[in-house]
């Protein structure tokens, strides 16, 4: 299966990894040139654009870093989509968008998977992240070969916009998680306790998390890369704010984290790292929450392994 690449950002570069890794007919397409020329080198063919590569491959992936981003990628391939095409889209992404955007791919005779992905840069890049799928049940089928390849539990939640939703409501738990973590850390410096030894607490109590087992060790580093930045987030935990309103449920966490990063933003900049959010307790406290013997980047130091489907119980 001839497959095409569009975005190879932090997550889309890792993704589009697994497939060169693993022998998948791979073409590539970035703004980026450097980025394009890099997969090259690796084996990677060269997509002139959009439309060349829907044109010439059966499978059509993107990874971009926003809705119109996305619009303006599948605007250009739709004159190229026709029977036995696929378009899968792997961006973190609003519902009714993708669903807006499967449906124009779907008149023209082809088909749409929504599968974003959830784990960590880290995990990404060993294709041992997982992957939220929504697209009908054939399709699928098809393209749980390349899936499986991208990540490592794949888990099909249902038809087009299923997954985005599921996707924004787990990046929701995960910032929810954070920020209390930050409260968690400073309160603990502040009442004299050693940031390691609170770290191993945490990590051996029921207060551990996936959260807590990567991005604390990246907040007490002091380097805060975790490859997410404050946009991105605030794009996610918004659209899980606007599914909620537009359904009634009268949230109460999910706007103060809204205005929390609204602030660190407007502090920071947006394309600050998401830990970096730790800085308006520090600040305010005039502590440092650092501690050393911690790693300043996240690895995955799990094989990689074949991935599978994930199927929930019945």
């Amino acid at each position: 299966m001839k497959t095409g690449f569009i975005g190879l950002g932090n997550v889309g570069a890792k993704l589009a990894g697994s497939l060169l890794r693993n022998g998948h007919d791979l073409w590539v397409h970035d703004l980026s040139g450097d980025a394009i020329a890099a997969f090259v080198a690796k084996g990677a063919h060269k997509g002139e654009n959009p439309a060349q590569l829907m044109r010439d491959c059966d499978v059509v992936v993107t990874c971009l870093p926003s809705p119109a981003a996305c619009d303006a990628v599948v605007s250009a391939m739709i004159p190229e989509v026709g029977p036995g095409k696929i378009w899968m889209e792997m961006s973190t992404t609003d519902a009714s968008e993708v669903a807006r955007l499967a449906d124009l791919v779907t008149a023209r005779g082809g088909a749409a998977v929504e599968c974003p992905v959830s784990g960590g840069c880290h995990r990404a890049a060993t294709g041992n992240i997982s992957i939220f799928a929504g697209c009908d049940r054939a399709t699928f089928d098809r393209v749980l070969p390349l899936l499986t390849t991208l990540g490592r539990r794949v888990l099909h939640t249902g038809p087009i916009g299923t997954a985005s939703k599921l996707k924004v409501m787990t990046n929701y738990l995960a910032t929810a998680n954070l920020l209390t973590l930050c409260e968690a850390l400073v309160t603990m410096k502040a009442a004299g306790l050693d940031l390691a030894t609170t770290y191993e607490a945490i990590k051996i109590s029921s207060g551990n998390s996936f959260v807590h087992e990567t991005e604390s060790q990246m907040i007490l580093n002091g380097c805060r890369d975790i490859n997410f930045t404050m946009d991105l987030v605030k794009k996610d935990i918004g659209l899980f704010d606007d599914i909620a309103r537009s359904h009634g449920v009268p949230l109460e966490i999910s706007p103060l984290m809204v205005d929390i990063f609204n602030d660190g933003i407007a502090r920071y900049g947006p394309r600050a790292q998401s830990d970096d959010i730790i800085r308006r307790l520090e600040e305010a406290t005039g502590l440092d929450i650092t501690a050393p013997g911690f790693p300043d980047e996240m690895v995955d130091d799990e094989p990689e392994e074949q991935g599978y489907e994930v199927v929930p119980p019945r």
